[in-house]
């Protein structure tokens, strides 16, 4: 069935004005910076082409890559973990901690660990951890999952970011100024600093695992991911298995595409490739690394008809551009990941019964995959996981009964056309006085927000067939 509090998230987003607010500035931001940067690099399509095949390439060989990062990695002085689970990967990441004496932890922003709920049983533990990345340090202030995969934040205004800074850092002077974005950084930044000089061990994510060096990549544009990984005297990368890639070469090329894709540059401030712990001449560094490989039903994934979603790259311009997602932000799909790439994926992790809803928050206009860098086919998964819906038996009667008449109608091709030149007359005859409809029968929700043009008295089969016949329109 619908879970209800899915419906009562939307609704409160629709009507959360700041939200509004917050989301509108993505076609001027994200999405605008997006198509700048592309319209700059002339082979962009040939650059899709490509990380498609890698990432499909590296899928089709995953296990062997995997067994020679490990190889290589190992060579270098990392220990590499395997996790099966999200709880095991915590508990690694946690006797880590022990093992080392850690009491105060810094972390970079990591999807991974949001899907692990690491921070949770971190704290749990009575281990300190701060976030990093002033997005998530803001979340974590405020004790909110990130909204979005890359700009976690995206759903706040720098009114909102203003207040939670004088609530939250006491002890300094009420009458500061924080009233633009450097004044807010530079606050955030001292306190920061503090923690990092502090830290016991650093948690970072990766955003690629090189194969043939083992070496991992971490992305930002902060630099706070290179400071919690280089300044405490162990590191820890926790990330996923599909984050793999076999050489150097192929992680260049998704580099390209990741940060023209994410945030509109050719690429971001920091792009940092570590290959192990710090060695005797290095001047800095950590003493040991751990490289911690997460599966939570990735290997299941790989095998089955939805593999497709793992080429993933993390870029976030699915949620830039879906529809859905600029009118209800993050938090509505209460999901990790949000968006349509949620929307293909988290239905594979957590199961169909707890995200449901997800496939069914799309128009389908097909955005998303006209964006995705490496061509993952969002809408075709999300309307498979609609058919897996609804073949589990579980979908409510009246939509069952609404979608057998639907089908019953469309498979009598006669019937079909009757019916809809009935209705297309009816409609325009009612409607032609005003043009559009506020309100019709069945479509309450729809017509709740928009009006619905009226028919213009034909049907599409009707002109198409007079064109062909060459009757004046």
């Amino acid at each position: 069935m619908t879970d209800p509090d899915f419906n009562h998230r939307v609704r409160a987003a629709l009507a959360n004005g700041t939200l509004q607010d917050a989301l509108g500035g993505l076609e001027t931001g994200l999405v605008a910076r997006r198509a700048a940067a592309i319209a700059a690099l002339p082979e962009f399509e040939r650059l899709r082409d490509d990380g498609r095949a890698i990432r499909d390439r590296t899928l089709a060989e995953l296990d062997m890559h995997l067994e020679t990062f490990e190889r290589n990695a190992t060579a270098a002085g990392s220990v590499v973990h395997w996790a099966a689970t999200a709880a095991e990967a915590n508990a690694i990441i946690l006797n880590i901690l022990k093992a080392a004496g850690a009491k105060r932890v810094t972390k970079g922003k990591s999807m991974v660990s949001e899907e692990t709920g690491l921070n949770h049983d971190l704290e749990r533990a009575g281990v300190e951890t701060i976030e990093t990345d002033l997005g998530e340090y803001i979340l974590q202030l405020r004790g909110e999952m990130p909204s979005h995969i890359i700009a976690p934040a995206i759903h706040l205004t720098q009114h909102d970011v203003e207040a939670d800074f004088r609530r939250y850092h006491t002890g300094k002077p009420a009458d500061r100024v924080l009233d633009d974005p450097q004044t807010l950084v530079a606050e955030a930044r001292a306190i920061l600093r503090e923690k990092f000089l502090c830290a016991d061990a650093g948690i970072t994510g990766a955003n690629f695992l090189i194969a043939e060096t083992g070496s991992t990549v971490l992305v930002t544009n902060e630099g706070n991911g290179d400071l919690t990984q280089s300044l405490p005297k162990t590191h820890i990368v926790l990330t996923s298995i599909e984050k793999v890639v076999p050489t150097l070469a192929e992680a260049a090329t998704l580099l390209r595409l990741l940060s023209r894709s994410a945030t509109g540059q050719e690429l971001t401030a920091y792009t940092t490739l570590t290959t192990g712990p710090k060695r005797n001449a290095d001047p800095d560094g950590p003493e040991s690394c751990h490289i911690v490989i997460l599966d939570n039903g990735r290997s299941d994934l790989l095998a089955s008809k939805y593999r497709d979603v793992l080429r993933c790259i993390r870029c976030g311009a699915c949620l830039n551009h879906c529809p859905i997602y600029k009118s209800i932000g993050g938090h509505a799909y209460g999901s990790v990941y949000a968006g349509p790439i949620g929307a293909a994926l988290s239905p594979a992790l957590g199961g169909l019964d707890a995200n449901r809803d997800l496939p069914n928050a799309s128009t389908f206009c097909g955005r998303c995959e006209d964006v995705c860098p490496v061509k993952i086919p969002l809408v075709t998964m999300m309307r498979q996981w609609r058919a897996d819906d609804f073949e589990s038996g579980t979908v409510p009667w009246r939509q069952r009964q609404a979608l057998a008449l639907w089908s019953a109608i469309a498979r009598r091709p006669k019937l079909y056309h009757l019916l809809a030149r009935f209705s297309v007359a009816l409609l325009s005859a009612l409607g032609h006085r005003r043009g559009f409809f506020h309100r019709l029968p069945l479509l309450g929700a729809w017509t709740a927000s928009r009006d619905v043009p009226a028919p213009q008295g034909r049907t599409f089969q009707q002109l198409w067939r007079e064109t062909q016949r060459g009757v004046p329109r």
